[in-house]
């Protein structure tokens, strides 16, 4: 009885830090939902917040379960997770989000999550106990996901010049404040809709784990989605404006014309890999897509030494939260 009663401690313990992990991932990616809306002035920070929050959670009713499936079930082999391996990955993530949210560097934290684990399980287990399809195609969108954000965004940018060709500027500005709220919401939809069930996946794993779930159950438990789609609100809510003032001013200068671009690029680059199941950083993509829209004014529009550095994080990221989680390992085992 004893064990059973330190177990459920143990779990919910590091439920707790998921939800924790959870929160901290939507103060920090806050800044990729309504960077561009706060920068062009369409919306003011605490009204931003707000909207983008409102959208993180509505996202429950829009996406199948498909990114939590693949955290959950798809990165690791079976039998494998335990209670100190989902301790390592947690702080791993967790630590590394900390460090560039005070430095406001906009990593991902999807991605400090997978490097969390991926280092959490080679620490226990070896390379060998990871699913390299699942591993493969998270990795891929690392790059596939700034890229397509790119492409989308310069591309909505150029439809749009013709379209608005013979518009005057002030009237352009007008149409498209109003149109940016548009397509803040639909980034704030993506946003919720991949990264909220990330941490779904992480708790799912551990459920199993554990022996509170089933590795058969085709979906996780209902308490777990309503809890991690809140928690990602709340912490938009919380906002994170380190971070915000390096997406919203220091790459380029955005106008609303450009942040509805940058937003719409973003956001169908998320619905793609949502839909497709792949757990995709939210910071990568705005990223590329406002490179995007600031390239196709002139190269000198973006300042790329800024772009540079955000990239640099980027590499870093997995590498450093696997070292981190690798050492979470070895104290939890000392610890539980």
């Amino acid at each position: 009885m004893e064990s059973v009663q330190t177990a459920l401690w143990v779990v919910a313990l590091l439920v707790f830090l998921a939800i924790a992990f959870d929160f901290m991932n939507g103060f920090h990616d806050a800044a990729n939902s309504i960077a561009t809306v706060v920068s062009t002035g369409v919306l003011k920070p605490g009204q931003a917040v707000l909207f983008a929050a409102t959208f993180n959670l509505i996202a429950i009713f829009i996406f199948h379960l498909s990114v939590a499936a693949t955290v959950g079930k798809g990165i690791v082999q079976p039998g494998v997770v335990d209670t100190h391996v989902v301790f390592g990955a947690l702080t791993g993530a967790i630590t590394w989000n900390l460090v560039t949210w005070y430095y406001g560097i906009p990593s991902s934290s999807s991605h400090a999550l997978i490097g969390g684990i991926v280092g959490a399980v080679i620490a226990k287990a070896g390379a060998h106990s990871l699913i390299s399809g699942g591993i493969m195609k998270t990795v891929a969108f690392i790059f596939i996901s700034p890229l397509l954000g790119f492409l989308l965004g310069s591309m909505m940018m150029v439809l749009v010049a013709w379209v608005c060709r013979r518009a005057t500027p002030s009237k352009v500005d007008r149409w498209f404040r109003r149109l940016q709220l548009v397509s803040a919401g639909a980034y704030s939809l993506g946003h919720g809709g991949n990264d909220a069930q990330k941490t779904i996946g992480i708790i799912w794993m551990l459920l199993i784990a554990t022996g509170y779930a089933s590795s058969s159950d085709i979906a996780p438990p209902t308490w777990t989605i309503v809890v991690c789609y809140t928690a990602i609100a709340a912490g938009t809510m919380f906002g994170g404006w380190r971070i915000v003032k390096t997406m919203g001013q220091k790459i380029t200068k955005l106008k609303p014309v450009g942040g509805f671009c940058a937003e719409t690029g973003g956001a169908l680059t998320l619905f793609l890999a949502t839909w497709l199941g792949i757990p995709v950083s939210t910071t990568h993509t705005i990223t590329g897509a406002i490179v995007g829209v600031g390239s196709t004014q002139r190269a000198s529009a973006v300042r790329w030494g800024v772009a540079g550095n955000i990239v640099w994080a980027w590499i870093f990221t997995i590498p450093a939260s696997a070292f981190v989680a690798a050492i979470g390992y070895w104290i939890s085992l000392q610890l539980f």
